[in-house]
């Protein structure tokens, strides 16, 4: 009986998410350095873009279908993964560190008896055992840690492990399985969604503002900059709690955990629990009028200044170097 690294995949409205394709690379590439058999679960109704699943490296994926699975359910789903681990040789089980990922992954390692790693941004494999690196002290220090579990449950952090698309995929088998009664002592009634807007916690570039931009109206300063970025609008803690955008914007420790290529840091000090959540970013700009802001140790480019002048110019010369 071969032994399993299982891929848990997200989904939302029936279409898989961009961390799910980042679950699948990673774990394909952990299958292949120890000799593991790589498998994908995704639990919900019909998925419109399943298909695609097989373009990064798994080609078995194991379907748990009921409508009313469509949305996220904790009662249900870790019952399902956790009955469905208990019947194959599983060593690893990997997951997004998203909001479903952080409240899923403790749950099924405490039922499963596995060890838990959480929030991975970086993989050691030339080791005979892996060594998995996270941050720690609101990402002052990393550590490297081991596994002494025969199972192991680890997340992984959103857009630092990219999504790889392999040559001559094999064929898929999708092997359905039709749940009954799933145990929904909770599960998600309704989602509001903000309609064209990306997600923070996806997106490849982030304009955040802070409470330096002195008002919510302001806030369209740095919408204009992300919309000829083709950004996510981000918001520091101080901005959310004062009314000026919904918590969904909030980047931080109390909020998201982004990394992407670019965030750009407008009116944001640089608190702590604000670094913790962005620190990662492969570039980081600050725009600060302080110029001993704690933002600016962190950034790779600084401009201390006006961001009510610096922004409405920086997004005009953005707009002629598009057109």
């Amino acid at each position: 009986m071969p032994k399993y690294i299982i891929a848990i995949l997200e989904q939302r409205e029936n279409k898989l998410k961009k961390i799910s394709f980042e679950v699948i690379s990673f774990s394909k590439s952990l299958s292949e350095k120890l000799g593991l058999e790589a498998a994908a679960i995704v639990i919900g109704d019909e998925i419109d873009n399943i298909s695609e699943i097989n373009n990064y490296g798994i080609s078995k994926v194991f379907h748990f279908k009921n409508k009313l699975l469509s949305n996220y359910s904790v009662s249900a789903y870790s019952d399902i993964i956790t009955e469905f681990v208990k019947q194959l040789d599983v060593e690893y089980l990997v997951l997004g560190d998203t909001s479903l990922g952080k409240d899923l992954a403790p749950r099924i390692a405490a039922r499963i008896k596995a060890g838990c790693v959480m929030d991975i941004v970086n993989i050691n494999l030339s080791e005979e055992t892996p060594i998995f690196t996270r941050p720690i002290y609101a990402g002052k220090a990393l550590v490297d840690m081991k596994f002494n579990s025969d199972i192991k449950v680890v997340t992984i952090r959103p857009n630092v492990f990219k999504g790889q698309k392999i040559d001559n995929p094999n064929t898929l088998n999708i092997d359905s399985k039709e749940i009954q009664n799933p145990n929904l002592k909770t599960r998600v009634i309704e989602i509001k969604k903000a309609e064209g807007k990306l997600d923070v916690a996806e997106a490849d570039i982030i304009v955040s503002g802070g409470r330096g931009l002195k008002g919510p109206e302001n806030f369209s300063l740095v919408e204009n900059l992300a919309d000829v970025l083709g950004a996510a609008v981000g918001a520091s803690r101080a901005a959310v709690d004062a009314g000026w955008r919904s918590h969904r914007d909030q980047v931080g420790q109390t909020g998201k955990t982004v990394s992407p290529s670019l965030y750009i840091a407008c009116g944001i000090s640089g608190a702590i629990q604000h670094l913790a959540g962005m620190s990662s970013s492969k570039y980081i700009v600050a725009i600060n009028k302080d110029k001993d802001a704690p933002i600016f140790s962190i950034a790779d480019y600084g401009i201390v200044g006006d961001l009510f002048e610096i922004l409405p110019a920086l997004t005009e010369e953005i707009k002629k170097i598009n057109s």
